[in-house]
Parts: structure tokens; C-alpha cells; sequence
């Protein structure tokens, strides 16, 4: 999505000829690819462990929870999925960043603020959203697997796998008017309410 609005803003006279749909297929299948080969790294990794419990204490059995229940040496398995984790968010954050800046460069040369504030609206949503999501997985993901008490694991999964899908429809239906109307009227409402009350 940064790539797509970085080239309808940037280049826009070149949108129909860049972004095609075998450009499109090919963006994705680089994407499928690379999760995939990020899955597979932690199955290997996953198969070639043994564990000294059955019990996780965790919502969700995934990786993280998965090395502090191993009795291998886990400490180059730690270490891999946590390079291997901060390079792919790294990544792809810093290509969404350097997508954004030059977005940013382009909208500081528009000469309405009308064509900046609607060019903003645009972009807003998507980096809200993208930047809500890697924030909350590195935490989850990045943070000392064996040190980190219960409670903290626990809190990051939860904030990390419920907020990000609970705010993309919020973030995303932020541009809508009658959602922005229905928003002021609660607000009113909940104000005069609590005047009165």
C-alpha cells in the first residue's frame, strides 16, 4: 500500500503503467515467499527442539513461548528468530518510512492546503495502521524471551494479536464523513450527558 500511494502521489502520469496487475501479483507472491520462508525457519527450528513441558503460558503457542518451554540450547535459536524477526519488521518498516518521506516531499509541493490536507487523509490511515502493527509485534516478538516476567508475555500478545485488528477498521473509516458525524453526535450526546448528570 505505501508503494501504491508513493506512485499514484509521486508519479502519478506513470500509475497505470507501474502499478499493473503483474506488478501487483509480483508484490505479493515477494511477500508470500517471504513469509513463508520465515515460517518454514521456525518450523525447522520448532522440529528440532525437545521441551520439558506440555503446558504454555501463554494465549496463542507461538515461537517466543515455544523456546522458554525448550530444554535444547536455545540460545542460537533465541538469537536467530530475534535477527531474523528485527531484520523482516526493520524491513519493511524503513521501506514504508522511505515511501512515506517521499510522499511527504511531494505533498509539501502542492500549493493548496486543500490538495495537502486530503493527500494527508490519504496516507494517514495506512501508516496508522502499519505502524500500530509492527510496534505492538516487535514488542512481542523482540523483548528477552527467557526474562520476561508472565504477566508482561501475557500483556504483549494480548495488545499485539486484539489491538491492531480492533483499530484497522477505526483508523480506516476515519476518512468516512458519516462516520466522523456519527462519532460527534456519541460525543455530544456523552458530553450532555455527563453535564447533566
Amino acid at each position: 500500500m505505501a508503494y501504491d500511494r508513493y506512485v499514484a502521489i509521486c508519479d502519478p502520469l506513470f500509475y497505470e503503467t507501474t502499478m499493473t496487475k503483474e506488478a501487483c501479483i509480483q508484490m505479493a507472491a515477494f511477500s508470500w515467499m517471504v513469509a513463508l520462508f520465515y515460517a518454514m525457519l521456525h518450523t525447522v527450528g520448532t522440529f528440532a527442539m525437545s521441551f520439558c513441558s506440555k503446558f504454555i503460558d501463554q494465549f496463542f503457542c507461538e515461537i517466543p513461548q515455544l523456546l522458554k518451554i525448550s530444554c535444547s540450547d536455545r540460545y542460537f535459536l533465541e538469537i536467530g528468530v530475534h535477527i531474523i524477526g528485527a531484520c523482516l519488521s526493520f524491513g519493511s518498516f524503513l521501506f514504508i518510512i522511505l515511501s512515506y518521506i517521499q510522499i511527504f516531499r511531494a505533498v509539501m509541493r502542492i500549493p493548496s492546503t486543500q490538495g495537502r490536507k486530503k493527500t494527508f487523509s490519504t496516507c494517514t490511515p495506512h501508516f496508522l495502521a502499519v505502524s500500530l502493527f509492527l510496534f505492538t509485534s516487535s514488542f512481542a516478538y523482540l523483548k528477552p524471551i527467557s526474562n520476561s516476567p508472565i504477566n508482561l508475555n501475557l500483556a504483549a500478545a494480548a495488545v499485539y494479536s486484539v489491538i491492531p485488528p480492533l483499530m484497522n477498521p477505526v483508523i480506516y473509516s476515519m476518512r468516512n464523513k458519516q462516520i466522523k458525524a456519527a462519532i460527534r453526535k456519541c460525543m455530544c450526546v456523552h458530553r450532555s450527558a455527563f453535564h447533566h448528570g
